[in-house]
């Protein structure tokens, strides 16, 4: 394969190094005097709950005493899916660190770096610099930092990035290339632990320079950890692939990183150093590249000693860049990790990717494809990001958003385990090939899988990765049919529960400070199976994945367990209406905010689920169960319209109180999907739906901070926020995107855009929260639970946006966006 050069691409999330945003928020929300004395028993049972927990060591899977707070830095992050990953700054920090499964570890390590050595055709040195804007480092002081960051501007567009530096005493331009294995519908590749930084340099100068690229690299994650177990590190070659391994382990689990660069050409050059201490002040790697650009390795040993401090490895590629041409330096990153245990340490498990690499030399080897492959994933990536990106219906914005908030996919904790052989699994159960896949709730809120949240964030598995959606699904069918008869107190109402009820959609599939898997519904909150919205999900998935899928078979496989939970929520219905109610708890994925008798989030999930089952009922042949649905269908409906709409919109619910008339965001949620499978109004009035988006756009979007930030959760009919409780007053950055998608689905296409993109603007552009969007965001500085789940709900954007285009091919996104824009930006 030859080495092209690939443009920096007109879109993405761009930023020059020396970026500061304008506004730094925080999460250090302060409830109003209601909402305080409403959390007060939670909060009392919280620290008791929390007490417990931590006397064994355990970490606590939603812990508010020690939240974390944007730290304004990040960028695109690297690895495929399920494997780990490490996050990287725009700036070119290496950080978050997410190898152990479920846990972050939030630290910059100064050690790991590029550095830039240049040498005349004489063999002087005459430029040698860290690609680092950082000036004061602790350690590594003999090394020459703060690159000025006006010279550099980085672009991210995931699963890849940009970043270009501009050496102008040289007449230099360098761009580093950073390139993941994240590839719709392949599974292989997209589980490789690994990324490629290609160089490409331009010398517009008027003579010849040898240009060297060093890539160091340090043991560890930047924690306390680090200076537990032995590490050493060794020298490897492996077909044109030359690096070195960094050998240790986390928590008893062995890890390896592995650094190399390419000597496919005879103009480029590899050497290597064994080992340096990144604590110290880094002079004798200093030295050596300042001397003569590159190591001797003559000196080296091929293996290092083995050591319980920290310890750093190295990588040089040179290569002869002559006046008024370019050249090209190709380094990899892996890191081999393939056994992991959980907390509780039951069992061990083998991580996807070792059904296609594993053995001792495992590290090297995915580096050594890492680099022979980079260019077929590039292919793939500009072929699947072409159509969104030469679109030119779609605006600019949104370009860079639907793409950057799938770095969730690998960055989420996501873990891809392959599946036990003595599983008992049928002959077509997609775990038996694609193995078991998670992802967390949030990076604060460590549960696998949150079905209420995955519900929203699904549509880009089902789009991109459906065979994962499908495994996920079917690990939740299997989970219907548990049950769990500990014992636990709930922290909202203190009372006893079950751990799992047999019959119910669990809320999540475990804990890693547990034992996923095994232990499912860690959530501790609630009597989730009481919750009225899971088991609706659980329907409305089933035939999600049938459309997108169709695939009647594992359609068949549902049936029973559809029934069983269909069954579970008609004991919600307390007067046979049709229609369930809620408990006067929060009963559902707000779960903070109390849903009382029949409400329009919940009881139109349940008759949309309703109106599936009868459809799937049908597909099946199935018209007893068919004509059984159908009937109860029907009195939903009517029982849904007469309690709860009001002229212009669905009440929130059928309370006694005021609050009953909150406009909801999400009241159309079970419409949206829907929508997104193909339906139209077979359940839902057209009138009313347009009556209530008009009605949920001019209040909870434009009369919520000026249009410019989503939409709000609830609004009241008397004009200002619904402050009932916490969550009212939130707005929910995934249920904003999700909302715009049925926009696009009803014609709304300006409304849409213009919800999305005030969620968009605020995280990437005003408070530096991309690669870390949270959950919720407030009025006035505060945002609550960094990198959550919920905000892949964009893409079903996306899937609404390619469904309508199919009907309207000349619909455009950017009429009327104009004055959008304006206002937006000002």
């Amino acid at each position: 394969m030859g080495g092209r050069v690939r443009e920096v691409p007109k879109y993405g999330f761009k930023v020059r190094l020396d970026h500061e945003y304008p506004e730094k928020w925080s999460q250090k929300l302060r409830p109003k005097f209601k909402q305080t004395i409403q959390m007060m028993p939670l909060a009392v049972r919280y620290v008791f709950y929390y007490t417990n927990v931590s006397r064994y060591g355990r970490p606590v899977l939603m812990d508010y005493f020690n939240m974390r707070h944007g730290q304004q830095i990040y960028g695109v992050p690297i690895g495929g899916l399920g494997g780990g990953s490490i996050g990287r700054g725009f700036r070119g920090e290496f950080c978050r660190y997410a190898l152990l499964p479920g846990l972050y570890s939030y630290h910059v390590i100064p050690a790991n770096q590029f550095i830039l050595t240049v040498r005349d055709v004489n063999g002087n040195t005459i430029y040698n610099q860290v690609l680092s804007t950082k000036t004061k480092p602790k350690h590594l002081r003999s090394w020459k930092w703060g690159f000025e960051g006006n010279k550099a501007s980085y672009t991210g567009l995931y699963p890849r990035s940009w970043t270009t530096y501009e050496v102008e005493e040289l007449g230099l331009k360098l761009t580093c290339r950073q390139v993941s294995p994240v590839i719709p519908h392949d599974y292989k590749d997209s589980s490789l632990p690994c990324a490629v930084f290609v160089w490409d340099v331009v010398n517009s100068s008027n003579r010849d320079l040898r240009i060297a690229i060093t890539f160091t690299f340090q043991s560890g994650c930047g924690s306390k950890e680090d200076a537990q177990g032995d590490k050493w590190t060794e020298f490897f070659e492996l077909d044109e692939s030359r690096g070195t391994m960094i050998h240790q382990e986390f928590r008893g689990m062995p890890c390896t990183y592995a650094i190399s660069s390419r000597t496919r050409r005879d103009d480029v050059g590899v050497t290597r150093m064994i080992g340096f201490d990144p604590r110290g002040n880094g002079a004798v790697l200093w030295q050596r590249l300042q001397n003569a650009g590159r190591f001797d390795e003559s000196a080296e040993p091929r293996i290092s000693s083995k050591t319980r401090k920290p310890i750093a490895t190295a990588v040089c590629a040179d290569t002869l860049v002559k006046a008024g041409s370019s050249g090209l330096l190709e380094f990899s990153l892996a890191w081999h990790m393939p056994k992991i245990q959980f907390f509780f340490k039951k069992k061990d498990h083998l991580r996807y990717y070792t059904q296609f690499f594993s053995g001792e030399n495992t590290g090297p080897e995915i580096c050594r494809y890492a680099l022979s492959q980079y260019e077929r994933w590039e292919d793939e990536i500009e072929r699947w990001q072409k159509s969104v990106l030469e679109d030119p219906d779609l605006p600019d914005w949104y370009k860079s958003a639907i793409f950057n908030e799938l770095y969730f996919v690998s960055d989420g904790g996501s873990l891809w385990l392959s599946t036990d052989e003595s599983n008992e699994l049928q002959p077509d159960d997609p775990r038996r090939r694609y193995g078991r896949f998670a992802y967390l709730e949030g990076h604060e809120y460590r549960m696998y899988n949150t079905y209420d949240v995955h519900f929203y964030a699904a549509f880009a598995l089902a789009q991109l990765w459906p065979n994962l959606e499908a495994c996920i699904q079917y690990e939740f069918r299997d989970s219907v049919h548990a049950e769990d008869q500990q014992r636990l107190q709930g922290l909202y109402d203190g009372s006893k529960r079950h751990r799992k009820v047999k019959g119910s959609v669990p809320h999540d599939i475990g804990d890693p400070g547990e034992e996923p898997f095994d232990l499912i519904n860690a959530y501790p909150i609630h009597d989730v199976s009481q919750w009225r919205d899971l088991n609706s999900k659980f329907v409305l998935s089933c035939y999600r994945m049938y459309f997108f899928n169709r695939n009647l078979e594992q359609l068949r496989d549902f049936w029973s367990t559809i029934k069983l939970v269909l069954e579970h929520s008609l004991t919600f219905d307390e007067d046979n209406d049709g229609l369930i109610e809620n408990g006067g708890f929060p009963d559902q994925t707000y779960d903070c905010w109390v849903m009382s008798g029949p409400s329009a989030y919940c009881g139109g999930l349940w008759i949309a689920a309703l109106h599936c089952a009868v459809k799937i009922a049908e597909l099946l042949g199935e018209s007893e169960d068919e004509a059984r649905y159908k009937g109860i269908l029907d009195r939903g409906k009517v029982a849904f319209q007469d309690k709860l709409w009001n002229g212009k919109y669905y009440n929130f619910d059928c309370g006694k109180d005021e609050s009953k008339l909150s406009i909801m965001s999400d009241q159309l949620c079970g419409h949206w999907l829907l929508r997104a499978c193909g339906f139209s109004y077979e359940v839902f009035p057209q009138d009313r739906v347009r009556s209530s988006l008009e009605t949920v756009f001019q209040n909870n979007v434009m009369k919520y901070k000026n249009g410019q930030q989503g939409a709000v959760n609830g609004f009241s009919p008397t004009g200002s926020i619904d402050y009932s409780c916490i969550q009212s007053e939130e707005m929910w950055t995934g249920v904003a995107y999700g909302l715009a998608a049925l926009l696009i689905h009803e014609g709304m296409i300006e409304e849409a855009f213009r919800t999305a993109e005030g969620v968009y603007r605020t995280v990437y552009e005003k408070i530096g929260m991309g690669f870390e969007t949270p959950e919720a965001l407030y009025e006035h500085k505060v945002y609550r639970a960094i990198g959550y789940m919920r905000p892949l709900s964009i893409w079903a954007m996306q899937h609404a946006w390619t469904m309508r285009k199919a009907l309207d091919p000349v619909v455009d996104a950017n009429d009327g966006m104009t004055e959008i824009n304006l206002t937006l930006s000002s």
